[in-house]
Parts: C-alpha cells; structure tokens; sequence
C-alpha cells in the first residue's frame, strides 16, 4: 500500500501504548474499557477509551495490521483529516451499537480498535470497490464480496452470541466507515452507486431483524 502516513503511525502508536500500559496494568484496564455498568453510571468516557485499549498482543497485531492494509486507500482518496473523522467517528458507532444492543445487560465489558479498524476499511471499500483482498491471505475476492459477506456473517455471530467477538462494535464500525464516508464524499454515489446500495443491504437486514425481535 506504498509508504505508511504519519497519522496511521500515530493512531498505532496511540494504540500500542495504550494497550500495552493495559496489558501491565489491571487497574488501569478496568477504568477505561467499555463497560456498560460504568457507563450507565455516568463513565461516558469509556465509550471512546475503550477503543484504545486489547486484550493482548495478538488482538492488538490484527487490528493495526488491517489499519496498516487499508488506511491508505483512505488517506489518498480523502485526506488525513477525513481519514481521522472516519477513523474516530467508527469507534464511536461502533460502542454505541454495542451499547444499543447489550444497555440491559450490566455487566458486559469489551476492548478493541475493531470498529474503528472496520470503519476505515469499509471507507476503502466504498472508495475503491474493485480491489482485491486476498480471503485468508490466499484466497483473492473482490472487496465489495468481502465487505457484505463479513457483515451477513457478523449478524449471524450477534444472533447465536457463541464466542466473545464483539460483533456489534464491528458492525456499528462498519456502518461508520460506510455512512461518514458517503457524507464527506458525495462522488461515491454518482461513481460507485451499486456498491452503495450492496453494502447497505446487511444494514438494513441487520434493523429488519431487530424491529422484529430475531435478533
């Protein structure tokens, strides 16, 4: 993807130190990942904080290398301002859809750039649909198949609720990336409008299974 931008240096430095000062220090963990009792407390912070912090290395090493992937498609297209605007504002969608989803259960705690990661990466996807990404790292797919497949498939994880992924913030990180990058880039609808429309078909299943109680 050429050569790494400064921002995308600082958000994965922010997110190392961050992640690694949690990794050493329980106290510290605790205070500020996302934690709907605290949070329903009055502790609003978390809902950003959180997003800085991992559980351990391998789960920081994924986010920052999916950053690392497509950030650049972002920054080229929009800027590094927008880039930081899709970035912050994905992590933010994405806690608040996981808050949406999980506000009666107290005692349900998450961490992770997930949603942000997914916000920037579906921003790429809206921008340059006819890339490749290779499933697996083998496997070459389109992105747009990759894009709605990864969304049907985190409905289904948010549905049978059967690991501890946080499917809800990689949704709602998601559809950051894919709403905040239609606003400030009104292009993608004249240029790549039936990916817009593709992309948004998981979405709106996603609100379809919720009024009706299936999800």
């Amino acid at each position: 993807m050429g050569d790494i931008e400064i921002i995308t240096l600082v958000i994965i430095a922010i997110n190392s130190i961050v992640s690694f000062k949690g990794f050493n220090d329980q106290v510290f963990f605790e205070e500020y990942k996302f934690d709907i009792g605290r949070i329903k407390a009055g502790e609003k912070i978390r809902f950003f904080t959180s997003g800085f912090l991992h559980v351990d290395i391998t789960h920081l090493f994924v986010n920052m290398l999916t950053l690392y992937f497509f950030a650049n498609v972002v920054i080229y297209n929009m800027g590094a301002a927008q880039f930081l605007i899709i970035y912050l504002g994905s992590l933010l969608l994405g806690n608040l859809l996981a808050y949406f989803f999980h506000k009666d259960e107290p005692f349900y705690t998450a961490v992770g750039a997930s949603g942000a990661v997914m916000g920037v990466l579906y921003s790429a996807i809206l921008l340059q649909p006819d890339m490749m990404l290779g499933l697996f790292f083998i496997i070459p797919i389109p992105a747009y198949v990759f894009g709605i497949g990864y969304l049907l498939y985190t409905i289904y994880g948010m549905k049978n609720r059967q690991d501890n992924i946080g499917h809800d913030a990689h949704f709602g990180g998601a559809m950051g990336g894919y709403f905040i990058t239609l606003l400030l880039s009104p292009w993608i609808f004249t240029e790549h409008l039936m990916m817009v429309f593709l992309l948004l078909i998981p979405i709106v299943t996603l609100f379809i299974l919720k009024k009706t109680d299936k999800i």
